[in-house]
């Protein structure tokens, strides 16, 4: 596979709801996963892959600087896809300034087809969301930043 079709590749992943592929070619494997900024990023390695997202430098970076150092941060128990309401047409679970209480959900993970309630812990104000809707999250991965209240 050589450059152009990389690039290729990036540009279709970047202009269409696809937020990663992988290709395997002979011995050598592509991996392109789109970021939380929107932007997608390659990473060329030998085939077989079997490795996690977690894996990719850049991956790993991007949730790394996403998290406030002085804030409490909800991070993702489980690996899986982040929903932010409980249907496509439905309103957010939470947004940015409300106020939340202990035990009220805050978004929904999807793994392996079950969804999954994610609470507060704690009472708080919502100050960031760090997930976009409908996008892989990593074991760990920030999600929000709630204020104890």
């Amino acid at each position: 596979m050589n450059l152009t079709e990389i690039r290729k590749l990036i540009k279709m992943v970047e202009e269409s709801d696809i937020s990663e592929i992988e290709i395997s070619e002979g011995e050598t494997s592509v991996r392109i996963s789109r970021q939380n900024n929107m932007t997608a990023t390659a990473v060329l390695a030998p085939a077989p892959v079997a490795a996690p997202v977690a894996m990719i430098p850049a991956a790993v970076e991007a949730v790394s600087n996403t998290e406030p150092d002085d804030a409490d941060v909800v991070k993702s128990p489980m690996v899986g896809t982040f929903y932010s309401s409980s249907s496509p047409d439905a309103d957010a679970f939470v947004v940015v300034g409300q106020s939340v209480k202990k035990g009220e959900t805050l978004c929904i993970i999807e793994a392996m087809k079950l969804m999954n309630e994610i609470e507060a812990e704690y009472n708080g104000v919502v100050e960031k969301i760090l997930v976009d809707n409908a996008t892989p999250l990593e074991f760990g991965q920030a999600m929000f930043v709630v204020k104890p209240a």
